[in-house]
């Protein structure tokens, strides 16, 4: 391989790209493999072949059809893990309309502002999850919906909305019930959706993923079918995927890391879908590896340090596990090294990208050397260019600190109906620049070192909180670590530290500084240091450290002779 002296490097690619549509591509699966397990929801009962999944997929596209839903017609999808979120991500890509993956936990100003931003026309919707009942929610927000007929909503507050389908057996006035969609399709439906299928193109969009919005509100990162198709393909390829493997999918349907790295991957190889539960709970994931004797399981690193820390994780049996992949988040070396070990996922993967990529534009392979599986995030997946530049955009040597930048077939179409936020991020080469700092080395290994905005400067000096807190899990009783900036006067800003001790030990302070003496630079050693039970996150797994932040600048600001100096 060629030493690399700039920081650019290309995925090497053995076959040619899937330019084809979702839909064609399952009806093609589903005639290879029609025997095979493709899907299996533990709390819903449900054990569904090729054959079955595909015809349950047809079934609800045709009554999406009957009920006036069209091409290009975005159709939003609210709720947690289940059977039926996972029929309304095939049957929307079998008759081209556009799915729209609407946060489970959002509240009522969050979904009206979603549905009103993408001009959603059709909602599918669960009863509840967790504390948030969504009937109720809705009812809320359109008062008016009892007395209206199902199937021509007219509401002030989301005037594009026209119907709401509701999961469960259970009826609701003024929405359509999901298995009632399901049976409404006949002759003239079925004759629809075969001419569909034949004009619909792979660069249609298909998909629209809500960034976190961690500042300003959320954007619409618009996908298509070959941007997602694509990604899920090669994910499942990196795991060494075939029609044998059997998937764990413990992290929410709704991001691009449980709809593509987890449902496409597993229905472009033929291999079997497998949710434990509704939402995360590690010792239900735990179960349902050994009991579905599982190849392979994803989650974020949070998810794998709540399995390995369960007090029961030792009692099963996951020796049917080879892959998966760890992603959303940096994961720390030291926690991939237990997972390696402890979980036998000999072949576990690190993703790395973002929603706007589809999301993975990097990937660790088996076959790479331990020590760039452990410390990087691997190199460009096929098809795929990556750089890095400086805030000049000029390309950074290797081994120098650089924004990553993708460009490819990954990268989305833009942001729905923003053409600003979408020019700020996709400059005029086509390069997608995406906010992370990283490094590649001469062979087109990228390591993330934070994000641009997360870089803490103190007195002069540049810190990378991902630096410091890979240092600090070397500490034997650290469970997991945060680092981040707060403000202070004299120097700008100092370093914090959000530290979870191993359950059963205890540490203080004192201990954790001295730790760090002598082994990393004075200025970067904690001069705050929190102990937590848990931190702030989203649904999918992400810390918040701007909510870390806040709370920690409060905490300050309220009694500062009670920190550490």
């Amino acid at each position: 391989m060629t030493s690399l002296t700039q920081s650019y490097h290309c995925g090497l690619a053995d076959s040619p790209i899937l330019y084809q549509t979702i839909g064609r591509y399952l009806d093609t699966i589903a005639k290879r493999y029609p025997d095979n397990e493709a899907l299996v929801v533990c709390h819903q009962s449900v054990r569904w072949t090729y054959r079955k999944f595909n015809c349950e997929v047809d079934r609800l596209a045709k009554g999406l059809l009957a009920l006036g839903i069209r091409p290009g017609d975005r159709v939003g999808i609210w709720g947690p893990n289940s059977y039926e979120w996972t029929l309304v991500q095939f049957a929307t890509a079998k008759i081209g309309a556009i799915l729209v993956c609407v946060n489970p936990a959002y509240g009522l100003y969050d979904l009206e502002y979603a549905l009103n931003k993408v001009g959603c026309k059709l909602l599918v919707c669960a009863e509840q999850f967790k504390h948030s009942n969504y009937l109720a929610m809705l009812l809320e927000l359109i008062p008016e919906l009892e007395g209206y007929d199902p199937q021509s909503l007219k509401t002030e507050k989301l005037p594009e909305l026209k119907m709401i389908v509701r999961m469960g057996k259970g009826h609701s006035a003024g929405m359509l019930n999901f298995e009632h969609v399901c049976g409404l399709g006949g002759e003239v439906e079925t004759r629809e959706l075969e001419l569909i299928t034949h004009q619909l193109q792979p660069d249609d969009a298909i998909n629209i993923q809500f960034t976190s919005g961690t500042t300003g509100s959320p954007k619409g990162a618009t996908l298509s079918h070959t941007n997602i198709l694509n990604n899920g393909y090669l994910s499942g390829q990196g795991m060494g995927f075939t029609d044998q493997d059997r998937l764990c999918i413990p992290v929410p349907l709704y991001h691009c890391f449980g709809m593509v790295l987890g449902n496409l991957a597993c229905i472009a190889h033929g291999a079997t879908i497998v949710y434990p539960n509704d939402a995360f709970d590690p010792l239900t994931t735990l179960e349902v590896v050994q009991r579905e004797r599982c190849t392979a399981l994803h989650g974020v690193p949070t998810m794998f340090i709540s399995e390995l820390d369960h007090p029961k994780f030792h009692e099963f049996d996951l020796s049917s596990l080879r892959t998966g992949i760890m992603a959303g988040a940096p994961c720390p070396v030291e926690i991939m090294k237990r997972v390696i070990a402890d979980m036998h996922m000999s072949d576990v993967l690190i993703g790395y990208g973002q929603t706007e990529v589809s999301p993975l534009n990097h990937l660790t392979l088996p076959e790479d050397p331990i020590e760039k599986r452990v410390e990087t995030v691997g190199r460009a997946v096929p098809w795929v260019e990556i750089k890095l530049v400086d805030s000049d955009g000029r390309i950074v040597a290797t081994g120098e600190k650089g924004e990553i930048c993708t460009r490819g077939y990954s990268v989305m179409k833009g942001y729905w109906n923003d053409k600003q936020k979408t020019d700020e991020t996709i400059d005029d080469a086509h390069w997608l620049h995406s906010g992370d700092l990283g490094t590649m080395d001469s062979e087109g290994y990228v390591r993330v070192v934070g994000r641009i905005k997360d870089m803490i400067i103190r007195g002069g000096e540049n810190i990378y909180p991902r630096e410091v807190e890979e240092f600090l899990y070397r500490h034997p009783k650290v469970s997991e670590v945060q680092v981040f900036g707060v403000g202070d006067d004299r120097l700008g800003e100092e370093v914090c530290a959000w530290v979870q001790v191993i359950s059963g030990e205890t540490l203080n302070e004192d201990e954790l500084r001295n730790f760090c003496k002598g082994k990393i630079a004075h200025f970067k050693i904690p001069r705050y240091v929190q102990f937590v039970d848990h931190y702030p996150m989203t649904v999918t797994g992400k810390i918040q450290k701007f909510v870390m932040r806040e709370k920690m600048t409060k905490i300050l600001n309220t009694a500062p002779d009670a920190m550490p100096v």
